[in-house]
């Protein structure tokens, strides 16, 4: 359900895909960023990057549901 409105709003797999990819760099900027500009040193840029971290997974994991959306979509026609 949720994938099929993403899709209706014109969100496809390669735009998760890329997302998904763009948000690993995000994740090494932010661990950097926070080494230099928060006090907290190493512990606080850890969780800033672990928190960014988990983010490629679900990136990777609706780009597939949409690919595969993608794929039903294009055998069965829009009955899908």
């Amino acid at each position: 359900m949720i994938v099929k409105f993403l899709h209706e709003k014109g969100l496809r797999s390669e735009h998760a895909y890329t997302v998904a990819c763009l948000t690993i760099g995000l994740s090494v900027a932010s661990w950097v960023t926070s080494m230099k500009v928060e006090p907290m040193g190493v512990d606080r840029a850890d969780r800033w990057g672990i928190f960014v971290a988990t983010w490629p997974a679900t990136w990777f994991g609706l780009g597939q549901a949409l690919a595969q959306y993608e794929h039903a979509d294009e055998r069965f026609g829009d009955d899908a």
